[in-house]
């Protein structure tokens, strides 16, 4: 069904035409700036009206005009482009009949270039005096207003472009977003650990615990699954002798949506051979301190209404220490899964069928009563070995030397002191065959060419995955991952 035009709409259309037949492409030709709306600034900066007509600085700019105020012989318009928005001021005198026509064709939204000298007006303004102007896009749509910034915040995410031009805070996400990949990816490298990249269609489920997408390879006629963690492909290189590997990659996990999650998202992954968890913790620490700093001049951040420190020491605190503080049940005693499962019915948590022992119901209740309270950067470590297949066991059996890093109550990272005994490993795959079989989804298969890798040897070795989208959110004050990723997945408009 073809849209209908309202009465703006078709009136750019008609525009189309007019500047056809005064000679101007509608859509223009490459355009080169000297300057962007920054650097225009920069230059005339602490320079007075006088100083600027004795020392003309010249300019040439482009960008979409953001407002117009038309008059007879001489007329006002502002344009933004990536670094800002910058006045100029446009006269027939000075830029001749037939440029002031098709500048006087041009509506809000429309692309433009311009060369002129910079001025400051009687209100103390820095305009640009145009010289010379050239039309390069026209806009056939009419931007809103305010673009539903209060009452559909769907509706930006649906239309992320239309968001860009009129939302300074979102354009400001986006250009802080690769700054903090950069400033990341500096930090590892400076520690001598290379960046790779490894498969997104994986033949088998792995890595995590995570519900997949599935799809199909029709030359080979065999299902993949889009990869749920980059974790089973990097230890590989580990064996392979690539020693510090790390990848910033998307992730994909068939799983529900929220402000915190989306099916599509980015985790940097990072392995050191030779390392264990207390490397990890000595990365995960310093590589945060040293993005806030250089990121964003500081180490001290206000996230909604609270203010996290990352310039202390992160705290460093066992999950039964934590469960035991909120719920008064010791997990390090002799607890039989009987009574564990008793005490967490009587606290509201529901059993899934697979939960077999102890270390699920620990899972559950930190889960409950413990996540949300840890504000300030707190590593938590001591994991149960039902949960962490790939980790290896701490001194006690029951528990894995294993952490995760909480920022305002969400997890950020998650390490180990990685599993690299192929014996136990190959135990650990049965034990979530017989998972899956019970009805967890999430379980992973039995890779057996990881198996074989482990038999070649894999060194001692430390890793973390770090989720960049909820580190990005936390950075930039923003409450929804759905403000950090440029296209999140949205629900069908009905």
């Amino acid at each position: 069904m073809e849209e209908k035009l309202n009465d703006q709409e078709l009136a750019r259309r008609e525009k189309i035409k007019k500047l056809q037949e005064l000679g101007v492409d509608p859509w223009g030709k490459k355009f080169d700036r000297t300057d962007s709306t920054k650097t225009a600034k920069e230059k005339a900066l602490n320079k007075t009206n006088e100083e600027l007509e004795a020392n003309p600085i010249e300019v040439t700019l482009a960008g979409r005009i953001m407002f117009l105020r038309k008059m007879g012989k001489a007329s006002f318009f502002n344009i933004q482009d990536k670094e800002g928005k910058i006045q100029a001021y446009i006269s027939i005198d000075s830029v001749g009949e037939k440029d002031y026509t098709i500048f006087k064709a041009c509506d809000i939204g429309d692309i433009v270039g311009f060369s002129g000298h910079l001025m400051l007006t009687r209100t103390g303004e820095l305009t640009v005096k145009v010289t010379s102007f050239t039309f390069l896009t026209k806009s056939l749509r009419v931007l809103p207003e305010k673009f539903h910034g209060l009452t559909d915040v769907e509706e930006r995410y649906r239309h992320r472009y239309v968001d860009l031009i009129m939302n300074e805070e979102s354009k400001k996400v986006a250009l802080l977003r690769p700054r903090i990949l950069r400033s990341m990816q500096h930090y590892f490298d400076s520690l001598g650990f290379v960046e790779v990249e490894t498969s997104v269609l994986q033949p088998i489920l792995g890595g995590a615990n995570a519900r997949p997408f599935i799809t199909h390879h029709n030359t080979l006629d065999k299902d993949f699954y889009l990869r749920i963690a980059t974790e089973l492909p990097l230890k590989r290189l580990i064996v392979g002798g690539l020693e510090r590997v790390y990848e910033f990659g998307r992730l994909f996990r068939n799983e529900g949506m929220d402000y915190k999650h989306n099916p599509e998202f980015t985790t940097v992954e990072l392995y050191q051979a030779y390392g264990d968890l207390s490397s990890m913790r000595e990365l995960a620490e310093g590589v945060i301190r040293n993005t806030c700093k250089e990121v964003l001049g500081t180490t001290t951040i206000t996230y909604q209404d609270k203010t996290i420190d990352f310039g202390k020491e992160f705290r460093w605190v066992s999950m039964t220490d934590l469960v035991k503080e909120k719920t008064g049940l010791d997990f390090r005693g002799n607890i039989t899964f009987e009574e564990a499962k008793a005490f967490a019915l009587s606290k509201g948590i529901k059993i899934e069928e697979h939960w077999t022992s102890t270390g699920y119901i620990l899972n559950a209740l930190f889960e409950e009563f413990c996540e949300e309270e840890l504000i300030q950067p707190t590593f938590v470590y001591g994991h149960p070995i039902e949960v962490s297949p790939l980790t290896k066991k701490s001194e006690d059996p029951r528990f894995t030397e294993r952490f995760e890093l909480y920022i305002n109550g969400s997890e950020i990272a998650n390490a180990y002191s990685e599993l690299n005994d192929p014996i136990d490993q190959k135990e650990r795959f049965i034990a979530q065959l017989k998972a899956k079989e019970m009805g967890d989804d999430e379980a992973n298969e039995m890779d057996y060419d990881f198996l074989e890798a482990l038999e070649y040897g894999m060194p001692p070795c430390g890793g973390i995955g770090i989720g960049f989208d909820r580190l990005v959110m936390l950075l930039t004050n923003q409450r929804t991952i759905r403000e950090v990723i440029l296209f999140p997945t949205m629900k069908d408009v009905k």
